[in-house]
C-alpha cells in the first residue's frame, strides 16, 4: 500500500499556519507550544482522546480495510473536522503507527489479562495471543510489517519497544549471552510476523465458487511450470493456525537449544 502523509497541503489536512502543528500530545505542537489554531475536538460521542482516535480508526479498518483510512474519512466518523485529528496524529503516517500501536496495546491487554510463564511456554503464550490480534484485525496487520520498514527502532511507538524489552527479557533470563539472545529474538519476531502474513495472505480466486479447483483459480496457473503449487494450494488455502505456529516455534527454539542453555 502507498503511503503518504495527509499533512498540510493535502486535501485532509489543515490549513496552513503560522505555527507548528499539533503533535501527540494534549494540545501540544511537536515543539511543546501551544497550536496556532485548533478546530473543536468535541465529536457526535464526546471529546476525543488519543485513545477514542485509535480506536476508532482501527474500527474503520476491520471494517472497510486500510484504503479508506484517511483523516477526512476519521473525521466524519468521529464527528469533528479533520483538523481536529491532528492533535491527536500529525498526519497520515503518524495514524499508521498509531495502528500499530493499537495492535501491541491490545496484545499487551490480552497478556496481561491470561497468567504469566517463564521461559519457552511465555515465548509460546505471547506467539498465541499475537496470532489472536493480528487475526481480529486482519487489516491492519500489513503495518506491522510496512511501518516497521520506515520507521526507525527508536521511534516506534513504546508498546512495540515494550514487545521487544519483554521477549528480550525472557531469552536473557534463560541464560542466553547476548549474541544467542539477539539470534533468537531475531529469528522468533520473524516467524511469528512471517507465518501471520502467510496465513493472512489472500488465496481464494473466487468466494462465489464451490469446486475448490476454481475457487483457488488454479485453471490460472499453468500446469507444466507450477505443478507443485497447484497440487499444493489446496493445502495452503487451509491454514494450520495456533497448531502450526506453535509446531514452527519449537523447531526454532530447538534449534538454538542445541547450541547452549535450553529455552
Amino acid at each position: 500500500m502507498a503511503e503518504h502523509a495527509d499533512g498540510p497541503g493535502h486535501a485532509d489536512g489543515p490549513e496552513q499556519t503560522d505555527g507548528p502543528h499539533p503533535g501527540r500530545g494534549e494540545g501540544q505542537g511537536g515543539d511543546g507550544t501551544a497550536p496556532a489554531r485548533r478546530a473543536s475536538d468535541r465529536g457526535r460521542y464526546g471529546r476525543l482522546s488519543r485513545e477514542r482516535v485509535l480506536a476508532s480508526a482501527l474500527g474503520l479498518v476491520d471494517r472497510e480495510g486500510l484504503s479508506a483510512l484517511s483523516m477526512r474519512r476519521l473525521g466524519a466518523e468521529l464527528g469533528v473536522e479533520a483538523m481536529a485529528l491532528y492533535r491527536y496524529a500529525e498526519g497520515k503516517d503518524a495514524l499508521l503507527d498509531g495502528l500499530v500501536e493499537a495492535l501491541h496495546l491490545e496484545l499487551e491487554e490480552r497478556l496481561a489479562a491470561g497468567q504469566p510463564r517463564t521461559g519457552r511456554a511465555e515465548l509460546h503464550r505471547i506467539a498465541g495471543t499475537f496470532h489472536d490480534v493480528c487475526l481480529a484485525h486482519p487489516h491492519a496487520v500489513p503495518l506491522l510489517a510496512t511501518r516497521m520498514l520506515a520507521v526507525p527502532l527508536a521511534r516506534r511507538p513504546l508498546a512495540v519497544l515494550r514487545l521487544h524489552e519483554r521477549v528480550l527479557a525472557l531469552l536473557t533470563a534463560a541464560g542466553l549471552d547476548e549474541e544467542r539472545t539477539v539470534a533468537v529474538f531475531e529469528a522468533y519476531t520473524a516467524w511469528l510476523l512471517g507465518y501471520v502474513l502467510v496465513e493472512l495472505g489472500a488465496m481464494v480466486d473466487n468466494p462465489e465458487e464451490t469446486d475448490p479447483a476454481l475457487r483457488l483459480g488454479l485453471h490460472r496457473m499453468p500446469p507444466r511450470e507450477l505443478p507443485l503449487l497447484r497440487s499444493a494450494a489446496a493445502a495452503l488455502a487451509d491454514p494450520a493456525g495456533r497448531e502450526g505456529l506453535a509446531a514452527g516455534l519449537d523447531a526454532l527454539l530447538d534449534r538454538f537449544a542445541r547450541q547452549g542453555p535450553r529455552l
